[in-house]
Order: structure tokens, then C-alpha cells, then sequence
């Protein structure tokens, strides 16, 4: 059924109950031909069938004289397009914060950023009591390079305010081309004042896994989303840093992940997990109900794992940490994790338009749901840099003394102490890394014990 026979049809009122059920099965079919979540162990006990229902004569007959109302008394002419198209968005607005109706540049976004390339500021934001509010800047964007936090609350954008906007109005708004800028007015939690940050926008192009080397034994990871190629660049990643040979375990890096798909999600846990359930999915319809296990392969063979977390860990991050955490397979340190226990599915419903719909929850291996709770780290460090004082004045030890003995044994040296310089200033700048670091050096003596 077009849209213009469904305009008709309720500016008409003269819908019969027959016309209201033949829409419940449109919707019915469009629902049951969406876009289904990636293969995986279908629950047993998922026997769930839902039966279509009538669609609310009275209710639809209240749409449709609001719908003429506003076309006759409006101060400013309105399209029939622009009214559905803010029905539609209210639909799905009103049912949780990370359902939406993708349009036009809206869903090429969406298809960009899974890919790794896209246009914009390069930040996952929410709507929080009328403002928007960053879950997690993504690496090396420009919302990171501005200083764009966790947790920041945009109130104005070009100094427009954004109360009363829909989360899709919001991120239209912030869309551009590239080169342009664009001021967001912030208000952080330990600022008195809001304050302006400008942005430039820029074509994004990430590289969603970094590898380093902290010291000989201990290898670092970081991943900042879960992207088509993610899960395949992480095990490239890993097995280089496995097949080091002093190497003795890793610090997986999450912080300010905002997450992404899940395909990637689980195939990342899979590559550190022995066996074992992953997560497992629930929603209201069968085909929601999966269960996600890990081969019987651990690509670390048992080594030591610390996964770092902070508030800006979301959705699909939470997954990986909360299966490794459940599995006892990694020490999780840092603070609550963002707390995003849902599933979206995205379901197209024409060449430019989708819906991304809540299709499901999602439990960790122990049956916990996050939803709105979050990760609770193993070891809770809150981020703090190191103080002003410190950061100015270098560490002096025997090494830097005039006319010091030389130390005639360098056993162990190399692996003690950080990798290089950079990596010495990485430690001392970012306080839970440098715990991460300090831990891992105690579980690889632990493990020679």
C-alpha cells in the first residue's frame, strides 16, 4: 500500500475495520522479512509466534483528523510527505533512545560507518532529557581531536538550541561537508559554565584495531568500533603480537567504544575465548531468540587478558567485555561501562529508507542483562591524569647521575620496562593504562610462579 492511498484513505475517515486489518498484515509481512540477525544457534525454547492484531480504529481516525487539522490551520504550508515522515519519527522516537527512521543521508551514513569511511564528526550520540549527549567520541575524528568527551551534554548547535529537536534532527544538523565547521555549545560535568567548542568536519576513514607493543611481554589493542573488517584485522593484529617471542599476554583496549555490529562483537570474544556461550539475544518474535558460542580455540592458548572499560563502552563492546569477564578468560578494570543491553536490527524498507528498530535484549554468558546497569569492572580505576607537578618534572634515578657505574647484567631489562619513550609518555600520561600495565606485569610473574 503507497503512501498516498494510505493519506487518502485516513484524511477521508472512511477507513472499515477490513482496511485496518488489511494494514496490520503489511506491517505483519515487512516485519517478518526484515533484516535478520547474523547466523547463530537458534534459543530451543524460542516458540514465540505473534499473530497480527487490528489496527485501533479510533485511534487512526484521531491521526487522521490531527493530520487534516494541521494541513488547514498550520501558519506555514506543509507537505503530506513532512507529516508522515515526523509521524514516522515519532513512532519510533517515542519507544527508546537508539530507535530511528533513517532517510536519505541518514541511512547512507549508516552503511558508511559500518564500512569504515564517512563524512562528519566522527562521535555516537544519544537523546538524554532534551539534549544530546555523547556515549563515546571515535579515535583520531574530529570530535576527538577537539576534546569532545564522554558524557558531554550538547545543548546548542550553531548556537541554536536543541530542546525540542528529535535525535535525527539534531544529527541532520551536524552533518555538512567536509571543511566546514560547526560550534556545539557543551556542558560538562566538572565545568561550572557551558562552553563552545568548534569543529571542523572531515571525510573519516578509520582504522578501527591499533597494535602496540607496551614492553616485550605485554601487547596492547585497542579497538574503537566494530566495523565490517574488525573482527579480521583484530585476529591479524593479535597473531602478530602473539607470535612475538617474549610475549605474554594483552591489554584489550574498549574505552570510549561505542560499539557497532555484533557479527564483529562475537567473532572478536570467539578469538580469546576457549568454548562457551558468547551472549544470547530475546525479543518477541523467534527469530530474536539466538544463542552465540565460541569454537573450542583460544588464539592466546590461556595467556593473560586485561580488558579496559570506561563509561563511553557501549552495546556491542559491552558484549565482548561482559563474555570475557563471565568466562573468567580476562580481568576487566576501569569504571561501569555505559550500560546498552539491546539489540537494533535495520530493516530496509526502500533503496534509501530504513528503520532501525529494538528487535531484542542481550544477556552476557551468565544470563545478566546490562540494560541501563553497565559492565561492573573487576578493578575499579577512575581515569585521572597524573598531576601538573608530575608531568613536569622527569623521574631521576641512578641511570642519570654523572659518572655512574654501569650495570654489568641487563637480564631482564628489556622486558621490565616500557617498550620506547613514546610508550614511557603513553604510561604516564593515561593513569589506567599505566595500572593495566602495572597489573599485567603481576599476573605474567603470577603465571611463572
Amino acid at each position: 500500500m503507497n503512501k498516498s492511498t494510505f493519506v487518502s484513505l485516513l484524511v477521508g475517515l472512511s477507513l472499515s475495520v477490513t482496511g485496518a486489518l488489511s494494514l496490520a498484515q503489511d506491517l505483519d509481512v515487512i516485519d517478518q522479512n526484515a533484516a535478520e540477525l547474523p547466523a547463530a544457534e537458534p534459543d530451543s525454547n524460542a516458540v514465540k509466534e505473534l499473530e497480527p492484531t487490528p489496527l485501533p480504529l479510533d485511534q487512526i481516525r484521531t491521526f487522521a483528523d490531527i493530520f487534516t487539522r494541521i494541513k488547514l490551520n498550520y501558519v506555514e504550508p506543509v507537505s503530506d510527505e513532512d507529516l508522515l515522515n515526523y509521524a514516522i519519527e515519532g513512532m519510533l522516537n517515542g519507544l527508546d533512545p537508539h530507535s530511528s527512521y533513517l532517510k536519505d543521508e541518514g541511512f547512507e551514513e549508516l552503511n558508511e560507518g559500518t564500512r569504515g569511511a564517512f563524512n562528519g564528526l566522527g562521535m555516537e550520540v544519544i537523546m538524554e532529557d532534551g539534549f544530546v549527549k555523547v556515549v563515546a567520541p571515535i579515535d583520531d575524528t574530529p570530535a576527538d581531536k577537539a576534546g569532545i568527551r564522554t558524557g558531554d551534554l550538547i545543548i546548542r548547535i550553531d548556537d541554536q538550541t536543541v530542546s525540542g529537536l528529535s535525535l535525527e534532527d539534531a544529527t541532520e544538523q551536524m552533518r555538512g561537508e567536509p571543511g566546514t565547521s560547526i560550534k556545539l555549545t557543551i556542558v560538562r560535568e566538572d565545568e561550572v559554565e557551558p562552553f563552545d567548542i568548534t569543529i571542523k568536519r572531515a571525510v573519516v576513514r578509520l582504522q578501527s584495531v591499533k597494535r602496540k607493543r607496551l614492553n616485550d611481554e605485554i601487547g596492547y589493542l585497542r579497538v574503537s568500533q566494530f566495523q565490517i573488517a574488525t573482527a579480521e584485522n583484530f585476529r591479524k593484529e593479535l597473531k602478530m603480537l602473539r607470535d612475538e617471542p617474549k610475549f605474554k599476554g594483552l591489554i584489550l583496549d574498549l574505552r570510549n567504544n561505542p560499539g557497532g555490529l555484533l557479527t564483529s562483537a562475537v567473532s572478536i570474544a570467539d578469538t580469546l575465548l576457549p568454548g562457551g556461550t558468547i551472549v544470547t539475544t530475546k525479543g518477541r518474535l523467534a527469530q530474536n531468540d539466538q544463542s552465540y558460542n565460541a569454537t573450542e580455540f583460544d588464539l592466546l592458548d590461556g595467556k593473560p587478558v586485561i580488558v579496559l572499560i570506561n563509561a563511553g563502552t557501549a552495546s556491542a563492546a559491552e558484549i565482548v567485555a561482559g563474555a570475557l569477564q563471565d568466562h573468567n578468560r580476562a580481568l576487566v578494570i576501569g569504571t561501569p561501562s555505559f550500560g546498552k543491553g539491546s539489540v537494533q536490527t535495520v530493516i530496509n524498507i526502500g533503496e534509501k529508507e530504513a528503520i532501525k528498530l529494538t528487535t531484542a535484549r542481550y544477556y552476557t554468558p551468565d544470563g545478566t542483562s546490562i540494560q541501563a546497569a553497565g559492565i561492573s569492572p573487576d578493578v575499579a580505576v577512575e581515569y585521572r591524569e597524573f598531576s601538573e607537578t608530575k608531568k613536569g618534572i622527569k623521574r631521576i634515578s641512578e641511570n642519570d647521575l654523572p659518572g655512574h657505574l654501569e650495570n654489568d647484567s641487563r637480564r631482564n631489562e628489556s622486558t621490565k620496562r616500557p617498550e620506547s619513550s613514546e610508550i614511557a609518555e603513553l604510561l604516564e600520561r593515561d593513569y589506567q593504562l599505566n595500572e593495566a600495565f602495572n597489573l599485567m606485569q603481576g599476573l605474567i610473574l603470577f603465571k611463572r610462579s
